[in-house]
């Protein structure tokens, strides 16, 4: 997700962040429980990553909604996960969803995420509901493309917004539950550095906090490292929690206080412990779909199918490193 955030001073308290951590292991990984109907594995299948693309990574290429989904195709990626802020213009310019969602299937395409920004968590009662007709409809998009997933990151909250994670929690809920209505699922998603999900365990928090049984966590390399997290906080979850993941790594300069996010780079190419990050999924079951995002300005001036298909080469070679 394209955002970046000073450091949080939002404080949390610490108790209730490590009895909700507990919560996890005690309950038998039951975040995300009944998600199980979603997985992208067929019935007796070796369970494996799924690759996609996530449109950011050729953003810089301007290109319309269905030649993404071309070039996703034409790449060799299994699923993608395209952008609202991508899809709509092109629909009130008269695109039809329905081209776009016969030229996933003639790729033998899956939507299995979607990146939006409705302010769902925001304390502005008004915004909020704004947020909450907007989640409405990009659910409806994504549904009639095929897309069974949508992120749930915290746009449209500032670091002087009053809300607390409970608070959140109760509102994430709310969010699950217009996707029950929609088919569609929300992934809570924490913005590394963020001042209210800042961290791996803010948006883990919200997710216990819905008591919703369909609550999962969209997490991302990147992230994890921007928010000063770790990597083992996956061995905590399960694969009901865990349906997407996005992959990306970092450098080791600049140093993490200043990375944003154009200094992401393929995976494998930075000081990201991939083997570590990918074996800790495989450790809990976990096989998430594993979704290419970089917002990398030189990869913007490539050739947008080389760029796709280099972004798969260095994903299919971090998998097969960590075998």
């Amino acid at each position: 997700m394209q955002k970046d955030f000073s450091d949080s001073d939002f404080s949390t308290d610490r108790r209730s962040l490590l009895t909700a951590a507990a919560g996890i292991a005690a309950g038998g990984l039951a975040l995300g429980s009944q998600i199980a109907k979603a997985d992208h594995h067929e019935k007796g299948e070796k369970k494996r990553f799924m690759l996609g693309l996530n449109m950011s990574t050729i953003r810089g290429q301007e290109l319309d909604p269905d030649q993404e989904i071309e070039i996703a195709g034409k790449a060799g990626y299994e699923a993608i996960e395209p952008w609202f802020r991508k899809i709509n213009p092109w629909v009130e310019a008269g695109g039809k969803l329905s081209d776009l969602k016969k030229r996933i299937d003639d790729h033998g395409l899956k939507v299995t995420s979607a990146i939006g920004f409705a302010a769902w968590g925001t304390s502005d009662d008004e915004k909020r509901a704004k947020g909450m007709e907007e989640a409405k409809r990009d659910m409806d998009t994504i549904a009639q493309l095929g897309g069974i997933r949508i992120a749930a990151p915290p746009a449209g909250i500032s670091k002087d917004d009053p809300v607390t994670l409970d608070e959140l929690g109760a509102r994430y809920r709310a969010l699950l539950e217009l996707g029950d209505e929609m088919g569609v699922t929300p992934q809570v998603e924490m913005w590394g550095g963020h001042p209210i999900i800042g961290t791996v365990e803010k948006a883990l928090y919200v997710a216990i906090a819905s008591n919703h049984p369909k609550a999962c966590f969209l997490g991302d390399v990147y992230h994890t490292y921007k928010g000063g997290c770790s990597f083992e906080s996956i061995k905590l979850l399960g694969p009901g929690a865990l349906q997407t993941y996005h992959m990306n790594d970092y450098p080791a300069d600049p140093p993490r206080e200043t990375i944003n996010d154009s200094h992401r780079v393929w995976p494998g190419d930075g000081i990201a412990p991939m083997n570590d990050i990918l074996n800790n999924f495989k450790s809990v079951g976990a096989y998430p779909v594993l979704s290419l995002e970089v917002f990398n300005k030189e990869y913007w001036t490539m050739d947008a199918l080389e760029c796709a298909k280099l972004g798969l080469e260095k994903m299919k070679a971090a998998v097969a490193a960590a075998e």
